[in-house]
C-alpha cells in the first residue's frame, strides 16, 4: 500500500520541489551568477547572520526535510535501493539542479546545499530500511 502511494506521489512532489527550487519562495533572477563552495562555512555564516529562527528552520532543515522522500526511491527504481547507487545518482542529479540555477540565475549554487540534500536523502533511505522491517504488511 504504501508503495503504490509513494509511485502516486513521488512525481508531483517532484516537480512541486523543482518549482520551489527555481521560482518559489520569493525567488527572482539574480542579477550575476552566484556560487558558494565553502562547505559547513556558508550555513554557519547564514545561522549567525539569520534575522530569525523561522529563517534558519526554512532553509537549513527545510533543504534535509525536503528529500526525505527521495530515499524511498528504491520503490520506484528497483535500482536505487542500494544506499551507494541511490547517493551516487542523487548526487549527480542535484548537482545538476544546482548548476541550473546557477546558469539561470534563478538561485546560487551551494555545496552546502548538496551536502544537506544528500543528508536528507540517507535520512529517507534509512527510514525506509526501518519502514520495511517494521511495517512490512503495509509496505506492499
Amino acid at each position: 500500500m504504501l508503495k503504490k502511494f509513494y509511485k502516486i506521489i513521488i512525481v508531483p512532489y517532484t516537480l512541486f520541489l523543482l518549482y520551489l527550487m527555481f521560482l518559489g519562495m520569493g525567488r527572482f533572477q539574480y542579477d550575476d551568477n552566484l556560487l558558494t563552495l565553502e562547505p559547513i562555512i556558508s550555513t554557519i555564516n547564514f545561522i549567525k547572520g539569520a534575522i530569525s529562527w523561522k529563517d534558519i528552520v526554512i532553509i537549513v532543515f527545510g533543504n534535509i526535510v525536503m528529500f526525505i522522500p527521495f530515499g524511498f526511491l528504491g520503490w520506484f527504481f528497483p535500482k536505487l535501493d542500494d544506499l551507494k547507487t541511490l547517493l551516487f545518482s542523487f548526487i549527480s542529479i542535484i548537482f545538476i539542479v544546482e548548476a541550473l540555477q546557477y546558469f539561470t540565475r534563478m538561485g546560487i549554487f551551494e555545496i552546502d546545499d548538496i551536502i544537506l540534500n544528500t543528508f536528507g536523502v540517507y535520512l529517507g533511505f534509512l527510514m525506509k530500511k526501518f519502514i520495511e522491517r517494521r511495517f512490512r504488511s503495509l509496505v506492499v
